[in-house]
């Protein structure tokens, strides 16, 4: 199966007919139809450990405020797969993964899957992302779960690849900020030449790092992708725009070879 990341932005994007709607929904006719997605959001974070959710039917969580009721309304109910997420708990002991029940699919997941599979009719479960680990623990999540690829399992990540809500520029048109658009094309280059290291090198990105991603919640989704990928994938990019001035809509996917 191919890998894919998605430059989620806002929950509106679930209702609204933007370019990344669009795209979205484009990419979901030439996805091929897998057994199942495990997904990867910048919205559940845990500490110290890895979460799978083994529910049977996971929740549509509304994991947001201040936005219209007919965004609230949006429902997503594919049914999880309980017996591959627990294989997932097995397959990530190392990196202290462990059951849970109660989370289902936040925005990050369903916002998104409305577009590459509208009927719902494939099963989906999330995992976790675990704050207390540095970057380079997704890369190792992303390899560790790669194997998943081969049994018709697809992978999607779903965050920003700069995600700084603290300098967004509301007024129509904005420019973005110059860090927005030099974290984004490094991230790009550094993604083109596999050098995963360097992306997850938090002392050489420094600063931009900072600036980029105030919190890396966003950017790890992103980094699990890379690290699942292997040197015969092919890779596509896609709205390699910045919105909102400090938001990239930067999407990827990986294709096998």
């Amino acid at each position: 199966m191919p890998l894919v990341f998605l430059g989620h932005g806002s929950p509106m994007n679930a209702i609204e007919d933007t370019e990344y709607s669009r795209t979205w929904t484009e990419l979901g006719k030439t996805l091929p139809r897998p057994k199942a997605i495990l997904v990867v959001s910048a919205h559940w974070m845990t500490k110290g450990t890895t979460l799978v959710d083994v529910s049977a039917m996971p929740r549509t969580i509304h994991d947001f405020y201040g936005f219209p009721d007919a965004l609230f309304a949006q429902q997503y109910p594919a049914s999880g797969d309980p017996e591959l997420a627990r294989e997932v708990v097995s397959l990530l002991a190392s990196h202290h993964a462990e059951e849970d029940e109660t989370w289902g699919l936040d925005h990050g997941a369903w916002t998104v899957l409305k577009y590459l599979y509208p009927g719902a009719d494939v099963p989906v479960f999330q995992i976790s992302i675990d704050m207390r680990q540095d970057l380079g623990y997704q890369l190792e999540i992303g390899q560790t779960l790669s194997e998943l690829r081969d049994r018709g399992v697809l992978i999607l990540g779903s965050g920003n690849v700069v995600h700084n809500l603290g300098a967004v520029r509301w007024a129509a048109g904005s420019a973005p900020h110059d860090f927005a658009l030099e974290f984004d094309r490094l991230f790009a280059e550094r993604l083109q030449d596999r050098d995963f290291a360097a992306l997850a090198d938090r002392k050489g990105l420094g600063s931009l790092l900072r600036m980029a991603h105030p919190s890396v919640d966003h950017y790890l989704p992103a980094l699990t992708i890379a690290g699942a990928s292997d040197n015969r994938d092919a890779l596509s990019f896609m709205t390699d725009d910045i919105d909102l001035g400090s938001i990239s809509m930067r999407s990827f996917v990986f294709h096998a070879a």
